[in-house]
């Protein structure tokens, strides 16, 4: 076991410099990113309006973000899998993601006013590395079924 750490060194730094920056993303969102949704969320908004937001900021701010734990988790795969299919079909999936979690994220802000929970879920796959957490066990099973 002490081996595999001493092979594995490097993709042990590369997670962990991952994760560390998840962690900054995350500390650091109100200062990084235009949210008007981070208090809104916070508080009781079943019953509350949407907070009035700058359309074209807020859709920059969360394709930024999105953009950055995308990266993140795109290197987190690479080094983890080394496979170029692997990391090909993810980044694939990522872009799609965005494309279709930014038009629902609109169409929820813009048609429907109740639809505080959908726009809370849409966003939370917006803000978050959620796909990293599905994919990297996929990925690994996926792996170990063909070796046998």
């Amino acid at each position: 076991m002490l081996n595999n750490l001493k092979e594995n060194k490097f993709k042990i730094f590369i997670a962990i410099v991952v994760i560390i920056g998840f962690a900054l993303i995350r500390t650091f969102e109100r200062n990084l990113f235009y949210d008007p949704f981070l208090r809104y969320f916070e508080s009781d908004f079943h019953s509350s309006p949407y907070p009035e937001v700058e359309t074209l900021k807020l859709f920059g701010s969360l394709f930024l973000r999105y953009f950055l734990n995308s990266a993140l988790s795109l290197l987190l795969i690479y080094v983890l899998f080394q496979d170029r299919d692997i990391f090909k079909f993810s980044s694939f999936v990522y872009a799609s993601f965005l494309f279709v979690l930014l038009s629902l994220f609109y169409i929820i802000l813009n048609f429907f006013p109740d639809g505080s929970w959908l726009l809370f879920y849409v966003r939370r796959f917006i803000v978050q590395p959620i796909l990293v957490l599905l994919f990297i066990p996929g990925f690994y099973y996926q792996l170990q079924k063909s070796k046998k």
